[in-house]
């Protein structure tokens, strides 16, 4: 028995009517049937094509304002009914049912009513009840039965009576039957999470978009992205993005988006190797890259202006995965397209959800993105020196970056440039150390310079290491049992402390 089935009759009834003259003609060429209601029938037969009423198959009108118009045995009875299944088949002819071959269908815009800030009313009057049922039904029938769920799977369908006629192959019913299942599944999910709100009673998650990477962290893992890249970025010139790549993107991009002045990220595994801040572009470029010229190489790059043709000449100069910025002069393109595997970026928008995941065991990890930054009326001065108006910026801009890292994570800066920064030590002071060493390494001035620490320090020893270095200024949150250990050695030796979790400072 052939696989194969002939659509004699559709049941097309949409929101979206985009794109669906084309489908109409072809289905009318091949001798469709149409059946349908409201709005879509009266689209339908302005194209000049007849078209059945669902209220005169079903005899009953559309009630209760349009809440229910197909949910009909006559409709689903026509749909689900088994071809091969003689019992079926008697049964439809017992009361009258036509099989129903192809349903066209979309569903109410519920995420968009949501995102316009529409009013609780108006949002449950979006939730589709008809057309997520015509969906299941016909999915479930596949056999038998060719759905179309989404506007975004009619030019499939357009090719297949462009190339078959009408006519489909289980292969293909059964194609548009999961495409079908990924649309009820992500509208359910949509649905669930506007009534759960902010409780996180469980964790529903539906992503449409998905792209095949060529491996992940390590050439035996495969990998894919779930997600819109296009909708963030646009690619103009380079090879295809990696998994290490988009860890270092979305690292790059979350540093320089906490930034509002002219500034350069250079990111090397996920973490700042370079950032500096300047009125002019390729003096926050040139800051950037003096920090650690050596970590830059094969590196992530992200500025938050336009590039221009004197910073792109600069960057030419060394050799970078990924360089992302919100434009581009078309002088600085023609220099920076001059190697084909170089991948440049625009951002469009910001990028990032709200929440981000890690799996772990059995489950998944939830937590809120970390979008806070603090301003001058988060620090709390807990030391007898106070630093002027320069430094406080400095130990701002320090916090931005320390914040980004990898724990244990310390940062010097001064100057508004990352002088250097310690990052993922297994002790808070190998951080420092390492900071340290590599600041001196690349000729980094810390006298005066302020060190940001992405926790609380435990023990005084880092305070100590850092004023005997030059620093003298501290930012960190506060919350050690000995952080009046820490506070007693920044006042013996003239250093200032600000911490940002003072409600937590133990004095």
């Amino acid at each position: 028995m052939s696989d194969n089935k002939s659509i004699r009759t559709a049941l097309v009834s949409v929101y979206h009517k985009e794109g669906l003259d084309d489908i109409l003609h072809k289905l009318h060429q091949e001798g469709v049937e149409f059946i349908s209601t409201g709005g879509t029938r009266q689209f339908i037969e302005s194209l000049g094509y007849p078209c059945e009423k669902v209220e005169s198959l079903t005899g009953y009108p559309s009630v209760l304002g349009g809440r229910v118009k197909t949910l009909h045995p006559k409709i689903f009875g026509g749909i689900l009914n088994r071809r091969s299944l003689e019992t079926d088949q008697q049964e439809c002819q017992e009361y009258d049912i036509p099989a129903i071959d192809l349903v066209i269908v979309d569903l109410y815009p519920f995420q968009e009513t949501v995102s316009s800030g529409a009013a609780a009313e108006d949002i449950i009057e979006k939730i589709d009840i008809g057309g997520i049922s015509l969906i299941r039904a016909a999915a479930k029938n596949f056999n038998d039965v060719v759905i179309v769920a989404s506007k975004a799977q009619y030019p499939a369908l357009l090719d297949i009576l462009n190339e078959q006629g009408a006519t489909t192959s289980l292969e293909d019913r059964r194609w548009f039957a999961r495409e079908a299942f990924a649309v009820s599944s992500g509208y359910d999910t949509a649905i669930f999470n506007w009534f759960d709100g902010a409780e996180g009673s469980a964790l529903r998650v539906a992503v449409d978009h998905s792209k095949a990477l060529r491996y992940g962290e390590n050439p035996h893992q495969q990998a894919a992205f779930f997600g819109d890249f296009d909708q963030l970025f646009e690619q103009l010139n380079g090879k295809e993005i990696s998994y290490n790549n988009l860890l270092d993107i979305d690292a790059a991009v979350s540093m320089v988006n906490d930034f509002d002045e002219t500034t350069f990220v250079i990111v090397k595994h996920n973490n700042a190797c370079g950032l500096a801040s300047r009125p002019v572009l390729v003096d926050a470029w040139n800051a950037a890259l003096s920090a650690d010229p050596v970590s830059a190489f094969g590196g992530v790059f992200a500025t938050n202006v336009p590039i221009d043709k004197t910073t792109a000449e600069e960057i030419n100069k060394l050799f970078f995965e990924v360089l992302i910025a919100p434009d581009y002069d078309f002088d600085a393109l023609e220099i920076l397209t001059q190697k084909k595997n170089r991948i440049l970026l625009i951002q469009k928008e910001a990028a990032g959800s709200k929440k981000q995941f890690r799996s772990l065991f059995n489950g998944v990890l939830v937590q809120e993105r970390d979008t806070h930054t603090e301003s001058t009326q988060d620090l709390r001065c807990v030391t007898e020196k106070e630093t002027d108006d320069l430094q406080i910026e400095d130990l701002l801009f320090a916090n931005k970056i320390v914040k980004h890292n990898k724990s244990n994570a310390i940062v010097l800066a001064k100057n508004k440039q990352l002088c250097a920064a310690g990052v993922g030590q297994t002790s808070r002071v190998d951080a420092l150390k390492q900071a340290i060493d590599k600041a001196r390494s690349f000729g980094m001035e810390l006298q005066g310079a302020v060190m940001a620490s992405d926790a609380f320090f435990p023990f005084p020893d880092c305070v100590e290491i850092a004023q005997e270095a030059g620093i003298t200024a501290v930012i960190q949150p506060g919350g050690s049992i000995n952080d009046k250990l820490s506070i007693e050695y920044c006042n013996n030796h003239d250093l200032a402390m600000y911490t940002t979790g003072y409600r937590h400072f133990k004095h």
